[in-house]
């Protein structure tokens, strides 16, 4: 098992010193999904939620989650994305919304947390402007799929296709 590297040798929380780190371009990809009932999604696919466009909203607030993962993760580093993208499927027969982020950097640390966040706070946004429609959403999988880049060089999560 690895050790932990956010505790000092006291077992106190620290941030991880990354300087003496290679700059490498970095990716994450992470998926998380919203399950809710047929007429939710086809609601949200028409367009006919009541407080508007929710897939629009949800990308924005994802991309926007992102970029700012190093004020909600009390030892994240913050990080100069070069990319972000949050992208939506829609699984009618599993009456899911499946989602799915990308973001990019050149620097010592990954952007894993930035990609978790970003889908984390997209399937939220999914959530609180369709509760009105469903309260019975269910938020999760939420998962890292792929990443590139840095000392451990690339992870895929077996059983996940990525490109």
């Amino acid at each position: 098992m690895a050790e932990l590297t956010h505790l000092d040798p006291r077992g106190n929380a620290r941030m991880v010193d990354v300087g003496a780190k290679q700059e490498t371009e970095r990716v994450a990809i992470a998926r998380a999904e919203v399950r809710m009932r047929p007429e939710t999604l086809a609601l949200i696919q028409s367009g006919g939620v009541p407080k508007g466009d929710v897939i629009g909203v949800a990308r924005v607030a994802g991309i926007m989650a992102a970029k700012r993962t190093g004020e909600l993760i009390p030892l994240c580093h913050p990080l100069p994305i070069t990319q972000a993208s949050v992208d939506f499927a829609f699984d009618e027969a599993g009456g899911r919304v499946l989602i799915e982020s990308r973001v990019s950097t050149v620097g010592r640390t990954g952007v894993e947390m930035e990609a978790l966040t970003a889908c984390s706070v997209a399937a939220l946004t999914i959530y609180d402007m369709a509760k009105a429609v469903d309260k019975g959403m269910v938020v999760g999988e939420i998962r890292l799929v792929k990443k590139t880049g840095g000392k451990s060089g690339t992870y895929v999560r077996p059983g996940e296709e990525v490109e």
